[in-house]
């Protein structure tokens, strides 16, 4: 695997396409997969999947094709999902709470180590084996264990404050489903932005174009 900062981030952002695609054919016995057949589950051109893996170094083999376990491992290794980040989760109420139940954050590279809110009626409680803390004892818990990113779960009026709990215990790296644009305030870190309404609105986009394309 070669190392190239220049890499774009509209690759970087197909490599988890490629993940899962690849998982499926793994766990299906597949050992080998062209290009162009790779291609066509994903939707995409030979050219394009050459071009991408080519950033990271091909794997391929002329006449062979890619080696399925192999490129899976490559791929795994890119994203660095064995690196377990240690991570903390903030907001508990119905979207924290689906959350923690349903994304598989051990196979997705990260450890989630503690949950926090403010609602009495939440600190306390068990959800998939983590008790609830005290959004109070933020500050105590980041100074005294490792946390390598936080997750956003909370309304956009109560990210500031709690962002900021976060920067100052030198945490950088955040996955944000809250409307507030962390980058406007620091410029250092790392942040992915989940907007489910955004992703909405574009899907009534695309239905409004179909519908005017085919009247």
């Amino acid at each position: 695997m070669s190392k190239n900062d220049k890499i774009s981030m509209s690759v970087i952002r197909r490599l988890p396409r490629y993940y899962r695609f690849l998982l499926e054919m793994k766990n299906n016995g597949a050992l080998r997969v062209s290009s162009r057949e790779l291609a066509e589950k994903m939707g995409s051109s030979a050219s394009q999947i050459r071009q991408d893996l080519n950033c990271f170094g091909g794997f391929g083999q002329q006449g062979y094709g890619y080696d399925v376990p192999k490129l899976f491992d490559e791929i795994s290794a890119i994203l660095g999902l064995d690196n377990r980040y240690n991570a903390v989760l903030l907001g508990v109420g119905n979207l924290g709470r689906a959350v923690v139940k349903h994304v598989a954050f051990e196979s997705r590279g990260f450890n989630l180590t503690a949950l926090f809110d403010k609602n009495p009626q939440l600190i306390g409680s068990d959800v998939k084996g983590i008790t609830v803390k005290d959004i109070a004892q933020l500050k105590s818990y980041c100074t005294t264990n490792p946390v390598d990113a936080a997750f956003l779960c909370l309304p956009r009026e109560s990210v500031e404050p709690v962002a900021e709990i976060l920067y100052n215990c030198g945490i950088r790296c955040f996955w944000n489903f809250s409307h507030f644009d962390l980058t406007m305030k620091y410029n250092d870190v790392i942040v992915e932005n989940v907007h489910l309404n955004d992703s909405l609105m574009t899907l009534c986009y695309r239905i409004t174009e179909d519908k005017l394309t085919h009247n």
